[in-house]
């Protein structure tokens, strides 16, 4: 018992608990429908997009979070806005605004001569470095992306199934559309400081995709995804502790390794029912 417990004694290894905790609130909502539309290339795009902004802000001594607000906006703007273009596919658009973002934040990295360590916690995150404040911000984003959800349920419901419906329903499906990529830029500039922007698909994409099978709803798959990620955050906590490895990575890895278990598991129910005796009908 004492293996378990361990760890958690600490005060800085708490703090990272319960951000991750809090991480796993804000990423389930928006990772729910990024998996149910298959925006996992979106998601990663994003994520990387936010190099410029944060590059900036350290370089001119001003608060990364700000920056990494300033560069989600600019990569929702721009997503929202070649996503109109007629002769330009989705995909292409958010390949390019990937790659502009990407080499434009490399850019900028490379005019600094000490940038390197900020760079790696970017990209990796700093799961043990959590303070006090950020879980208040944290907290904050969480009932943001809960309020966001619950407002525009119905209309990414419609826009994540049948996007014509939407339109003829009046749910307005481009402005929906707008705010869930807000709602995602959310849960990224929340998550990167945690997990890192290479990482933060891992809370992002894998609790909601291992719920997907087991959960009746769409509701029901974020409350089970919300659920997993805090698992994978205690039990990436745990490991990392006796392992001595990195504990967002670990965090992250233990997110992804509960995706595989939850598919075969499903595939192997998924298999059992097949094989099993149809139930003989009893007339009395």
């Amino acid at each position: 018992m004492e293996w378990l417990t361990a760890p958690f004694e600490a005060t800085f290894v708490q703090r990272a608990l319960w951000g991750g905790i809090l991480v796993s609130a804000i990423c389930a909502p928006a990772g729910t429908w990024v998996v149910l539309r298959g925006m996992a290339f979106l998601g990663d795009a994003m994520s990387h997009g936010l190099l410029p902004g944060v590059a900036l802000a350290a370089l001119l001594g001003g608060n990364v979070m700000v920056g990494a607000v300033a560069s989600a906006a600019v990569m929702t703007a721009g997503v929202t806005a070649l996503g109109r273009a007629p002769r330009l596919s989705q995909d292409t658009g958010i390949g390019l605004l990937f790659v502009g973002m990407l080499s434009l934040g490399v850019i900028i990295v490379s005019r600094s001569q000490s940038f390197a360590v900020d760079l790696t916690g970017f990209l990796f995150g700093d799961v043990l470095a959590v303070r006090q404040q950020d879980l208040l911000v944290l907290a904050a984003a969480s009932l943001a992306a809960l309020a966001v959800s619950v407002l525009g349920h119905r209309a990414f419901l419609a826009l994540a199934f049948d996007e014509r419906k939407a339109h003829t329903l009046g749910l307005r499906p481009r402005l929906a559309h707008a705010v869930l990529l807000g709602l995602l830029g959310l849960a990224i500039v929340a998550s990167f400081h945690i997990v890192g922007t290479l990482l933060v698909l891992g809370l992002l994409i894998a609790p909601p995709a291992a719920a997907l099978p087991w959960a009746r709803g769409v509701r029901g798959v974020m409350a089970l995804a919300a659920l997993l990620g805090a698992t994978a955050t205690f039990g990436g906590l745990l490991l990392s502790w006796h392992l001595s490895t990195a504990a967002g990575a670990t965090v992250a890895a233990l997110a992804v390794g509960l995706f595989f278990l939850s598919h075969v598991l499903s595939g192997l129910r998924n298999r059992r029912a097949r094989h099993a005796p149809a139930p003989v009908l009893e007339v009395n």
